[in-house]
């Protein structure tokens, strides 16, 4: 059995959704893997924090493409709110 090893980010769990797209090429795994804990995250989060089902798929669409480009982080976001001590009160909590 054949197991890809896929890099976790700091703050957020890897979902399904982005494990299947990291796994599905190897080379895009190859440069996720290669992003640091922090950059992860920004992506993670950038992709779940979405409210639409629509939106999420397009950005992990744009997730694959920006990261095949050479990109290490989402562009034109201002990053994770959840590692900001005054923004965790909008956030729910995960168990």
């Amino acid at each position: 059995m054949n197991q890809k090893k896929i890099a976790a980010g700091v703050i957020h769990k890897l979902p399904e959704d982005i494990k299947k797209v990291l796994i599905s090429n190897a080379d895009l795994l190859a440069k996720w893997n290669s992003l640091t804990p922090l950059a992860r995250n920004e992506w993670i989060c950038w992709v779940t924090i979405v409210k639409k089902s629509e939106t999420r798929e397009k950005h992990l669409i744009r997730l694959s493409a920006d990261l095949l480009d050479g990109k290490r982080r989402p562009c034109c976001w201002p990053g994770c709110p959840h590692h900001r001590p005054n923004a965790k009160k909008w956030f729910k909590q995960e168990k």
